[in-house]
């Protein structure tokens, strides 16, 4: 039976990874996979998360399952974490969520109970979009529209454009919005256009889901879920996928959840259910080590601070690494690349072609996506001039 399976073509960032790894000259650089850099190239462990893992190595006494929702600690704290601690939204009771293995397997939960709610709604996605949306979202057998979102030209959002499109969108349908820290150009909606996208899904009834990954990496962890928090003071139905890798460094122990605003806490508790059952189905229950670690950081005073801190500090440097790299970018070229200092979060558009993209990589171990999409936290002192020199060689 096996002998019949087709080979796949190799994952685009992932493939390129490995090239990376293979490559044995002395000076590369890889700017490929979205993980956290250090300044020494290291992707590091918080203190907060070392000392939440030893409080929990001295206290944890089971290894029984969580509950099939998950560790209600980390549920809370994720929930204050994007609604805010004064949400009508939670006084109310509207909110139900779901721990999940990581982002993706909130956004493959929230696929399932949205494929529950209505099997002929559309997915709106943007052009582009972080390239596993479709696939972890598509496998139930939702539709797919998309909507035009980066303008290449001038590397900003197109949002005339975004509109335009999205007025197509119908009722049942969901639009799929990055909170922050856009996923791979770097160009977020302002918070007037949040209101827009807030208007139209009043008037048309579509329902936005919001893939929040990087919760205080681009402005801080309230000004990064402004626009998420304002859909949900405004409509009725807003489904959230969050992530704790980046924003916790806890990529490895997949920790995510799937949170779903409803219009009352009869819809509320019936979607759960939903979520619940979909969970058994596709993974049955839920890991456990990252949820209790952020659950615990999220709940205690002395732990959340020193989180926060840290994070604060990661977010300053990645803001701090766009600037330096302008100007590197700018001194070796001639070319202005403003633009990346006006973009947050890890990732930017270079704006070159796939031959010079192949170039950087084949002439200069320089790797990036061939979209020349580049992880800027992978930037640092000791590559800064090399990176833009290598660029500059083949613009």
């Amino acid at each position: 039976m096996l002998e019949n399976l087709e080979p796949l073509p190799v994952d685009p960032i992932l493939g390129l990874a490995a090239l990376a790894r293979a490559d044995t000259r002395a000076q590369k650089v890889d700017l490929t996979v979205g993980v956290y850099m250090d300044d020494s190239g290291h992707c590091p462990v918080f203190r907060a998360v070392q000392q939440a893992q030893h409080e929990l190595a001295q206290q944890e006494s089971t290894k029984a399952y969580l509950p099939p929702a998950g560790d209600e600690r980390f549920n809370a704290g994720m929930q204050q974490l994007l609604l805010g601690a004064d949400s009508a939204a939670l006084r109310d009771g509207r909110v139900s969520s779901i721990q999940t293995p990581g982002g993706c397997g909130a956004l493959r939960i929230s696929s399932e109970v949205v494929f529950s709610a209505s099997p002929d709604a559309r997915v709106w996605v943007s052009n582009p979009t972080w390239p596993v949306h479709i696939p972890l979202l598509g496998s139930v057998g939702l539709a797919f529209q998309s909507y035009r979102y980066y303008n290449p030209v001038d590397h900003s959002v197109d949002f005339d454009a975004m509109v335009e499109d999205l007025q197509a969108a119908r009722p049942s349908d969901v639009v799929l919005l990055h909170g922050c820290c856009h996923n791979p150009s770097g160009a977020d909606l302002t918070l007037e256009q949040w209101a827009v996208i807030a208007d139209m899904a009043q008037a048309q009834g579509f329902t936005p889901m919001v893939d929040i990954a990087y919760q205080g990496l681009a402005d801080g962890l309230e000004a990064d879920a402004a626009g998420l928090r304002l859909l949900v003071e405004q409509l009725p139905e807003v489904i959230i996928a969050a992530s704790c890798s980046k924003n916790m460094g806890l990529y490895r122990e997949r920790t995510g959840a799937a949170v779903f605003v409803c219009q009352n806490t009869q819809t509320a508790s019936r979607t759960l259910d939903q979520a619940k059952a979909a969970a058994r189905r596709v993974y049955s229950m839920p890991p456990a080590h990252g949820a209790l670690l952020a659950g615990r950081i999220l709940s205690d005073a002395t732990l959340g601070t020193l989180w926060r801190e840290e994070l604060a500090q990661m977010c300053q440097r990645i803001n701090r690494t766009r600037g330096e790299l302008r100007a590197a970018l700018q001194q070796h070229s001639g070319v202005d690349f403003a633009f990346i200092e006006r973009e947050r979060g890890m990732f930017s558009f270079l704006g070159l072609s796939i031959e010079q993209a192949v170039r950087l990589r084949e002439e200069y171990s320089l790797y990036m996506l061939e979209s020349s999409r580049i992880n800027v936290a992978g930037v640092n002192a000791d590559n800064i001039d090399y990176v833009a020199q290598s660029v500059a060689a083949v613009l």
